[in-house]
């Protein structure tokens, strides 16, 4: 017997006639959180968006009190857009991809525990504010500068290999696993891989090179890349596999090479 048919197998044993989700709560930004608990009936192939689904449609928590619908991002449910991060059963990953069977087999109980991210503020419920994120885009300007008023012809040559590390960080999809799983990001002390990898991504364009010391001074700062702790959290929880460690230690590298070169300019 296979490892995918055991699997199946024993998600056919006993199976729970409830699915209860203890959600932590939080009306507005600021207020104090609190803990419902609710329950569904048991279906197989539920994803967790799917039983937020079902919770909203009668929120009555387990004591019986009538409540409000929980709140949550989602938009592509494919897990690509990356909107729909929270931490489940305590470990930070996409909702829309987290199955119901497998999280209770993982967890030997019939209750999962949904929780916002920490390291962003949190609107409401589930709900998060990652505009930091973007603004960490914009502080390491990750994007290729081009003028647009005329035509520019066919783009320089990439090899094959290039192409491949490149696409490898193409991949992020700015969900904040990372972020979240990284012990050094927070209260503003550290950028985080994140916006690491998107700077080394354009960074690694034949195009995106012209602006490279620009890129690599909005890593100097005192969030830069030198407080990286090197825990390697990120890489654990990164649901696209990104290289995130090597991102981060090449453009180590590259920022070391850069000042040399640029103090023997002087």
């Amino acid at each position: 017997m296979t490892q995918s048919e055991h699997l199946e197998k024993k998600k056919l044993e006993n199976p729970p006639a409830q699915i209860k989700f203890k959600i932590q709560r939080r009306e507005k930004e600021g207020a104090p959180a609190k803990w419902e608990t609710f329950a569904i009936e048991y279906r197989r192939n539920l994803n967790v968006i799917s039983a937020l689904m079902e919770i909203r449609k009668n929120p009555v928590t387990v004591d019986g009190k009538q409540t409000t619908p929980p709140v949550w991002d989602m938009s592509c449910l494919e897990q690509v857009c990356g909107i729909c991060t929270m931490v489940i059963d305590g470990k930070v990953r996409q909702s829309c991809s987290a199955l119901i069977d497998d999280l209770l087999l993982a967890s030997h109980s019939d209750t999962i525990t949904l929780a916002p991210m920490s390291k962003f503020p949190n609107v409401r419920d589930l709900k998060v504010d990652r505009s930091k994120m973007f603004d960490h885009l914009k502080q390491v300007k990750a994007w290729i500068e081009l003028d647009g008023t005329y035509d520019l012809g066919s783009g320089p040559h990439i090899s094959n290999d290039l192409a491949q590390d490149r696409y490898a960080l193409s991949r992020c999809m700015t969900c904040g696993c990372c972020l979240e799983a990284c012990p050094q990001y927070g209260d503003d002390h550290y950028i985080g891989p994140q916006a690491i990898a998107q700077a080394r991504l354009f960074n690694m364009h034949p195009t995106g090179s012209t602006n490279i010391e620009d890129r690599l001074n909005g890593l100097l700062g005192d969030d830069g890349i030198g407080n990286c702790g090197n825990a390697q959290n990120c890489v654990q929880v990164c649901p696209m596999s990104l290289p995130l460690t090597k991102a981060i230690y090449q453009t180590n590298r590259d920022i070391t090479v850069n000042a040399i070169f640029g103090w023997l300019k002087k």
